[in-house]
């Protein structure tokens, strides 16, 4: 080892262990590569051919970066990284699909206190399993060893991914008509939002997440670790499904803000849609979870996804093919409300989110048991 790099190993960066992380995620990562990836692995820059853009009359690139917030910790906590990067794939790449593109390829970044090669190895691997599952290359990242910043165990996970779309099948609250379908389309859990609220209650009530809770069905940590579902995929299936060309209006991904705010954003100005809960039955995690806080769930619907993944927008007369054909597809989907353009009091209503004018929601009723 020369000076310098014994002065680096000093200062508490291992460039050996940085080296062989990347020598075992490479074939993960290479798994994603198609032809239009130039270059192959461990360049600089990552390189995709977009020749295919020729064909269009109008494209235009999405783009979208995120993380998965305080989910890490959890992890951590119970030293299982192997579904950390689905998360990450479903925070970013299924808010490309949300204005109807596809996604071209995806970069990543993990900062850590200690560079453990089978650790990254496993988040990388999970990175790469989802960029498969939604057709999105890994072209590039950085792992980044931050001693002294982060503790030995700790690590941050971020990315963000380009895809494209014609201008003309671009979706949004411009297509949104009186009288469209909002259809629910179901998450496989609490995904990757309101997490801190999750550690505060379980650390309120002095749950660890090795324990195990018969309520939640498992250990505390591993049932809170599922993996955020992904949409892209089965929703680019309803998009390229000729039958139902025109069908789809608009897309919300519920992330951060909740359920009615989320959906408030890709409906028009003027509009509103009352959603029923008696549509849906949030899962166990979710009661489980408030029940612990001694909370209701209707006080987490600004937090929590409550069972909600996705929203799809549609055309009524084609809301029941698009519902079943999700739901054949692996997405159990259901309608939820309907929108309306008619005037009345918005009073309750949740009007606006992330800076966008958009419609109002509001939900009602309760909750199926």
């Amino acid at each position: 080892m020369n000076s310098m790099s014994n002065s680096y190993a000093q200062a508490g960066v291992d460039t050996h262990a940085g080296d062989l992380a990347v020598e075992l995620m490479k074939a993960a990562v290479s798994n994603t590569h198609g032809p239009q990836v130039v270059g192959g692995f461990g360049g600089f820059a990552g390189l995709f051919d977009v020749s295919a853009l020729k064909q269009f009359d109008r494209p235009l690139l999405a783009t979208s970066t995120d993380g998965v917030g305080t989910k890490v910790a959890i992890a951590q906590a119970i030293d299982k990284h192997d579904t950390i990067g689905q998360d990450l794939v479903g925070m970013v790449v299924d808010d490309i699909i949300v204005v109807g593109a596809t996604p071209l390829f995806m970069t990543d970044y993990i900062a850590c206190g200690k560079v453990v090669p089978d650790r990254i190895a496993d988040i990388v691997a999970g990175i790469a399993r989802a960029c498969s599952d939604t057709g999105t290359a890994l072209v590039g990242g950085e792992t980044a060893e931050h001693p002294g910043l982060l503790g030995p165990d700790d690590y941050d996970v971020a990315g963000a991914a380009v895809g494209a779309v014609e201008a003309d099948a671009l979706l949004g609250a411009h297509l949104v008509e009186d009288g469209d379908v909002v259809l629910a389309l179901e998450s496989s859990g609490l995904h990757s939002n309101g997490f801190s609220l999750v550690r505060h209650i379980l650390s309120t009530r002095g749950i660890g997440y090795t324990d195990t809770s018969a309520e939640l069905g498992g250990v505390v940590g591993e049932v809170l670790l599922e993996p955020t579902r992904l949409y892209t995929s089965p929703l680019l299936r309803v998009l390229g499904d000729s039958a139902l060309a025109g069908a789809v209006h608009s897309l919300s991904h519920v992330t951060g803000g909740g359920i009615a705010a989320n959906l408030a954003r890709v409906l028009p100005k003027g509009s509103w849609v009352e959603l029923e809960r008696s549509t849906w039955s949030p899962a166990p995690v979710f009661r489980v979870l408030s029940d612990l806080a001694g909370s209701t769930l209707e006080s987490s619907e600004g937090t929590w996804n409550l069972g909600i993944g996705m929203f799809a927008v549609v055309k009524a007369d084609a809301s029941d093919a698009i519902a079943s054909a999700l739901t054949v597809d692996g997405i159990r989907t259901w309608k939820a409300g309907v929108v309306s353009l008619g005037q009345r009091d918005l009073a309750g209503f949740e009007q606006g989110a992330k800076g966008v004018d958009g419609g109002a929601v509001r939900l009602v009723g309760d909750f199926a048991s």
